[in-house]
């Protein structure tokens, strides 16, 4: 996701926690300086929130609670958002469509899903941008990418499916111990019945899946979605025609890639060659 385009747009909800976060401090006698200070922010990100410009990460709100005494008001109006940190515009659709979906179907060639990366990895990346990103924009997308990891966990019945090239785990990104503990982190997850992971071999003849990286989504009403992104864009795609013409590349890289049970093979002898 372009890094232009991390914050979430101005809305009712986080204009409304920022007055709640105004209210509170103003009641507190504490400036906006004084209160940046105590919960570990600077000034300018708090006056950002405040405006509802920026949308407060989960540490940032409870260390508020405590700090200026707001009886949980502060949660309670958090809980009411419905933007979601470090997601861009153009994700967000999909990102609710996800929480509910009963099929989730992945093909990636540029880096690790989001759902699959360990902290560490997913760190890299973003300290990795450019433009570069503050510490706050950083916990902001640390933490979306976190919850909503959850629904691998959360949603036992959702049968996800990963095609992932070879080479991601190939490329090192982070070091050799990000890519160890991302190699252990990928393959216990793949123990888990409803996760299906397929490697597809650096070397491969005929591969459907050259024209980039692709996402398939089923709701519960049995509709199909699909979803594809670039540097500075994503296209969410309803159109049953191009959604059909995605369903059949996916379905032939099926066989071009790994078995389940070689790819998993192939990941524990990239782990004991290391």
């Amino acid at each position: 996701m372009s890094s232009s385009r991390k914050e979430p747009e101005p809305s009712d909800g986080l204009k409304t926690f920022g007055a709640v976060l105004k209210s509170f401090r103003k009641r507190a006698q504490v400036t906006q300086e004084g209160l940046a200070d105590e919960v570990g922010c600077s000034s300018h990100f708090l006056a950002s929130i405040e405006q509802g410009r920026r949308f407060p990460p989960p540490g940032f709100i409870d260390r508020c609670e405590a700090a200026l005494d707001a009886f949980g008001t502060l949660r309670l109006a958090a809980n009411q958002l419905s933007r979601k940190p470090g997601l861009a515009t153009w994700f967000r659709q999909w990102a609710l469509l996800e929480q509910e979906a009963v099929a989730l179907s992945t093909y990636e060639c540029r880096l690790i899903p989001g759902l699959l990366q360990t902290t560490a990895y997913a760190q890299t990346l973003f300290i990795n941008q450019l433009p570069p990103l503050g510490d706050e924009q950083i916990e902001a997308q640390l933490a979306a990418r976190t919850e909503r990891q959850r629904l691998l966990t959360e949603r036992p019945n959702t049968a996800y499916s990963f095609i992932l090239e070879e080479h991601l785990f190939l490329r090192r990104v982070g070091g050799h111990d990000v890519t160890m503990e991302l190699i252990d982190h990928v393959l216990g997850l793949a123990e888990r019945r409803n996760i299906e992971l397929q490697i597809m071999p650096v070397v491969r003849e005929s591969h459907a899946g050259l024209d980039g990286p692709m996402q398939l989504l089923e709701t519960p009403e049995n509709k199909w979605f699909a979803y594809a992104e670039g540097q500075e864009s994503g296209q969410f795609i309803s159109d049953p025609k191009v959604v059909s013409m995605l369903q059949m590349r996916y379905a032939r890289m099926r066989p071009q890639a790994l078995s389940f049970e070689d790819s998993v093979s192939l990941l524990e002898r990239m782990r004991g060659a290391a």
